[in-house]
């Protein structure tokens, strides 16, 4: 079920056509239970962030802290997802993405545990961090693993299910957390014991139903097993050949998503960007509670109902996630109509949409959060910024992904660096911020410099091809899939995930 051919001294082991183990060709069944497993996992570490903060509350009077101190929970939660995956990433292409799913899904599981038995504030804040990391070793892999098991036309609706369930968890996360700490009798521990249940069964999930998805290193099990079974040590798989140490893997891990974050436009423009909106989602998560109970007197209960609905509103990050999920899908439309003419830029069409709904909608909801005008109002421009938020989520990673081929896993890297310190520092400030500015005029600053970035998918969209043309990285990537071509190479991972950790 394997076939050879002889590079140097050794037998290089390949996939045969067809292969059942190739993960390329697993059946349309498996590779969407794998898919939906680890979405599920981008649903909870999502609904765990949104949850935290709407039961800071019931937390403040329990350990008797202060609201900067449960505010660095929140905030120590993200830096995980930005430092993290610089590390992690080595590992899952070293030992697979198996091994890496089930360590942090685990670890993740007793770092919620911790939280939920915390005595003070000071294991609420160091569970909080623990639970970051482990959550970002997990779900930064996801889109690596939508890589490596569907073929690039076919990522568009893998990769909107995995937006859809991040964007729309936040909404579920503040309904029930809104629900369960605002109830007397169960108050901010029972919200994390929630999350406990669902973590554990989540665990169980990834034990019995993900499979291993990267080729490099299913084909080196392979070659061992033949070596093993042949007691021929030149059978190697095309990873064992020349493969560099785990400390130089590590060292151009980290290194290289730095280098991309300061050196390339795209990189620097789209981070620049998507940091911003990430870090006003997280100043409304800090805003929203309080807003709504000072301009139009809701209780606890029915702010996290702002997220979804308040009896009878409509539903804030259900309608934002499906209306998002909606363009995106029709994004999909537009990218296999436009490609051969457009290329990479036909990734940006929604997105160039989006940049024009986002601001709109934030001063929507920055100048109707009044007593006198109906909370509906300022509930519809919510909606609208988080549809956007859903689309630029999205497009965010597909759009790198294209443009940086076997480095794209590093430029995915960079930018959530960046997107997650932008979230982890503007709740450091936010309700000072909103104190000395009030609500009306600091949602307007924010609204301000969305609109100042407006622009930048325009640009990309009619001057992607000539910026790319001015980049080392663009030019290499160009040559070397020349060469591949030329050799007739096969590729076994996807562009999204690299092969070979060489500059």
């Amino acid at each position: 079920m394997f076939a050879t051919s002889r590079e140097a001294d050794f037998e290089q082991v390949k996939f045969d056509e067809g292969d059942p183990r190739d993960p390329n060709n697993f059946s349309y069944a498996r590779k969407w239970a794998i898919t939906l497993t680890c979405c599920i996992f981008a649903g909870i570490t999502s609904a765990a962030s949104s949850s935290y903060s709407i039961s800071y509350e019931s937390m403040m009077q329990d350990l008797d802290c202060t609201n900067l101190q449960v505010t660095l929970g929140l905030s120590l939660y993200v830096i995980g997802y930005g430092v993290i995956p610089l590390i992690s990433s080595s590992f899952s292409e070293e030992c697979g993405r198996r091994p890496v799913y089930i360590a942090s899904s685990v670890f993740f599981l007793l770092a919620e545990v911790m939280n939920a038995l915390a005595p003070n504030i000071k294991t609420v804040i160091v569970s909080r961090a623990l639970q970051g990391v482990f959550a970002s070793a997990g779900v930064s892999m996801l889109a690596g693993t939508i890589a490596d098991i569907w073929q690039p036309h076919e990522r568009g609706v893998p990769m909107a299910m995995f937006s859809f369930t991040a964007v729309f968890s936040i909404g579920l996360g503040s309904v029930f957390g809104g629900l369960i700490a605002s109830n007397p009798h169960l108050g901010w521990r029972w919200v994390q014991w929630i999350h406990v249940m669902f973590a554990g069964i989540f665990s169980l999930c990834v034990i019995f139903v993900l499979s291993e998805t990267r080729s490099s290193v299913v084909l080196t099990r392979i070659a061992k097993d033949v070596r093993k079974t042949t007691g021929d040590a030149r059978y190697r798989s095309s990873s064992e050949i020349d493969k560099p140490s785990m400390l130089s893997m590590i060292k151009v891990t980290c290194t290289r998503p730095l280098y991309l974050l300061l050196t390339e436009p795209i990189v620097q423009s789209f981070s620049l960007w998507v940091g911003l909106t990430w870090g006003v989602l997280f100043c409304l998560l800090e805003s929203v509670t309080t807003e709504f109970q000072s301009v139009y007197n809701f209780n606890v209960s029915e702010t996290g109902l702002v997220f979804l609905t308040q009896r009878k509103a409509l539903l804030l990050h259900t309608v934002g996630a499906i209306l998002g999920l909606m363009a995106n899908m029709y994004q999909e439309t537009l990218y296999r109509k436009h490609f051969a003419t457009k290329g990479q830029e036909a990734r940006l069409y929604i997105a160039c949409a989006a940049a024009i709904v986002m601001p709109v909608s934030m001063f929507i909801f920055a100048w109707t959060a009044s007593p006198h005008i109906h909370w509906i109002f300022p509930l519809i421009g919510l909606t609208a910024f988080m549809s956007s938020v859903f689309v630029v989520y999205q497009v965010s990673f597909l759009y790198l992904a294209d443009c940086y081929g076997t480095y794209a896993s590093s430029a995915l890297a960079g930018l959530s660096l960046a997107r997650n310190m932008m979230a982890l520092i503007f709740p450091l400030f936010s309700q000072q911020m909103f104190a000395g500015m009030t609500y009306k005029w600091g949602l307007t600053l924010w609204a301000s410099l969305s609109a100042v970035m407006g622009p930048i998918p325009w640009i990309l969209f009619f001057f992607g091809p000539k910026i790319r043309s001015h980049s080392k990285v663009s030019r290499k990537i160009l040559e070397t899939e020349l060469q591949q071509l030329d050799g007739d190479q096969t590729v076994v991972s996807s562009p999204i995930e690299e092969k070979s950790m060489k500059v």
